[in-house]
């Protein structure tokens, strides 16, 4: 897949897969549950659960596993669109347990798999004072995510 093809997808992980040994039932509802994720990541004016163009579980079929999606949009600004709102899930208890990361080849995981561990390390090594923060990765680099005030 070239890299085009990848900025038109993206991936959705922890959705629990339904029980259905039909595999064409169950394509049909795999792509109406990423509908449904889209929809609620969505503002209420947009439609882009309608440019969904391909959904794909990837792995081997388990009754009841969590494989992620792979989704491919027709457009590149309705990916986009998504990432940027995909923060919406975790407001939502019906989706509080699935999230949404962009389509990365080998190369990018590996970067991201790096940086996750160079997080772990950098959190641990925070003193006592710096407790209003914490490390991220997004968009493949280091961030300081500072906590809330109640």
């Amino acid at each position: 897949m070239d890299a085009v093809d990848k900025k038109k997808g993206f991936m959705i992980f922890g959705m629990k897969e339904k029980k259905n040994p039909n595999k064409i039932t169950r394509e049909h509802e795999e792509r109406e549950l990423a509908k449904a994720v889209i929809k609620q990541v969505q503002d209420s004016t947009q439609e882009f659960d309608q440019e969904v163009e391909e959904v794909i579980r990837l792995r081997r079929y388990s009754e009841g596993g969590r494989r992620p999606m792979k989704v491919r949009m027709r457009s590149q600004v309705a990916v986009e669109e998504i990432m940027a709102r995909k923060g919406k899930l975790a407001d939502d208890v019906e989706h509080k347990n699935i999230w949404i990361k962009r389509d990365m080849n080998l190369e990018e995981r590996e970067k991201e798999k790096v940086l996750r561990s160079e997080v772990k390390e950098k959190d641990k090594k925070r003193i006592e004072i710096e407790k209003n923060f914490y490390w991220r990765v997004l968009d493949m680099r280091l961030k300081k995510w500072y906590l809330r005030k109640k």
